[in-house]
C-alpha cells in the first residue's frame, strides 16, 4: 500500500519538484498550501492551512498521513530587520513545533524537516561541516531553523513519530531567487564580476537532488532520529560556479580578478558585508555518511543542474535583478 505524504511549502520551487517526485514513485501526495492554489503541483490532493505559525490548525491536513516532509519556512533574507526576526521565530521555530506536536497527536510515522547548513555556521575555513558538529548558527534565520530542529526532536521524544532533519546548502533550480538569480542576471547582461581572484569552495545542491534525498530520508529505515548533510557532491569556487553557469547560459561570465581584501572592504563600506563573505568565503559540507548509510548518490550533476536552471531562466526571459 502506498504511503500518504503531506508536503508543506508545496508551492515553492523545492516543493513543486518534490511533489512531482513523490507522485512518480507511486505515493499519495497531499500538498499543504497557505492560500487556495490552482497550480499544478503533481499531486491529487491539496489542503489549505493558512499562515504557518504557533496557531496553525493541522488536523485536517494530517488526517490519514503516514509521513510529513516539512519545507515551509520564512526564507533567509539579507536585510534582517526586527520584523523578519519575529517572522523567522514564528514560522521556522513555533510553526515547526506546532506541526510536530500535531503530527504526534495524529499518529504520523515520520516527519522530515528541511533545515539549513547555516545551523552549523556561515563559513568553513578549515574542515567541512558534518552532522556531528556542534551547532553554531549565526543570525536570526539560522537560529530559528535550529530552534525548529530542537522543537521537532522534543515533540518526537517518547512518541511514535520518527524525526529526520536534512541540512541543505544553497539550493538552485527553476524558480531560484536572491543572489543566485542576481548572478544569472549579471551574466546575461555581460556585467563584469569582480570574483576572478577568489579561491574558495562552496557546496550547493540542485532541487532535483534535494527532492530525491528528501524522499530517501522519508523512506529509509536508518534515517530516523538523525541529521543528514546533503549536496551535489562536488564543491566549486565562486569563479568556477560563475564560469559553469555562463557556459550553461551560452554566455561567458566576465570575471575580473579583484583582490579579495578589496572586495571585503567594499562590502563593509556598502553594507553588503554578508553578501561578499558568502561569495568569497568557503562553506563545504561532508556527505559521505549520507551516501553510505542512506545508500544515496546525487543523480543530477552540477553541470546538468545548472543547464536545467539556465534553460528555465532563458525560457522565462529573466533579465531584471531581484
Amino acid at each position: 500500500m502506498s504511503k500518504r505524504v503531506l508536503v508543506t511549502g508545496a508551492t515553492g520551487f523545492v516543493g513543486r519538484i518534490l511533489c512531482q517526485t513523490l507522485t512518480r514513485r507511486g505515493m499519495q501526495v497531499r500538498a499543504a498550501t497557505r492560500v487556495p492554489c490552482a497550480a499544478h503541483l503533481g499531486c491529487a490532493e491539496t489542503c489549505m492551512v493558512g499562515e504557518i505559525g504557533r496557531y496553525t490548525r493541522w488536523d485536517e491536513a494530517l488526517a490519514g498521513v503516514d509521513w510529513v516532509i516539512h519545507l515551509a519556512a520564512h526564507a533567509h533574507v539579507l536585510r534582517g530587520g526586527a520584523d523578519d526576526e519575529a517572522a523567522y521565530r514564528e514560522v521556522n521555530a513555533f510553526g515547526t513545533a506546532c506541526l510536530a506536536e500535531a503530527a504526534v497527536r495524529s499518529g504520523v510515522g515520520r516527519l522530515v524537516y528541511l533545515s539549513t547548513v547555516k545551523v552549523n555556521g556561515e563559513l568553513t575555513p578549515q574542515a567541512s561541516f558534518t552532522a556531528r558538529d556542534e551547532p553554531r548558527p549565526v543570525g536570526a534565520y539560522a537560529v530559528s531553523k535550529w530552534q525548529g530542529e530542537l522543537a521537532l526532536q522534543k515533540a518526537a521524544l517518547g512518541s511514535q513519530l520518527e524525526a529526520v532533519t536534512v541540512r541543505s546548502p544553497l539550493v538552485y533550480g527553476p524558480g531560484v531567487r536572491a543572489n543566485f538569480l542576481r548572478l544569472m542576471d549579471s551574466i546575461r547582461r555581460g556585467t563584469p564580476l569582480p570574483f576572478g581572484a577568489v579561491r574558495n569552495l562552496r557546496s550547493l545542491i540542485n532541487v532535483w537532488n534535494l527532492a530525491d534525498v528528501l524522499v530517501r530520508a522519508a523512506e529509509h529505515p536508518l534515517a530516523a532520529g538523525r541529521v543528514w548533510m546533503v549536496s551535489d557532491g562536488v564543491d566549486v569556487s565562486t569563479p568556477e560556479l560563475l564560469s559553469a553557469l555562463g557556459r550553461a547560459m551560452g554566455r561567458a561570465a566576465r570575471l575580473v580578478p579583484v583582490p579579495v581584501g578589496i572586495l571585503r572592504l567594499a562590502g563593509a563600506l556598502t553594507g553588503k558585508r554578508a553578501e561578499v563573505d558568502r561569495l568569497c568565503g568557503s562553506l563545504v559540507v561532508e556527505i559521505s555518511e549520507t551516501r553510505s548509510q542512506l545508500d544515496w548518490t546525487p543523480a543530477v550533476t552540477l553541470q546538468l543542474g545548472l543547464e536545467r536552471t539556465a534553460a528555465w531562466y532563458l525560457a522565462e526571459g529573466r533579465s531584471d535583478a531581484r
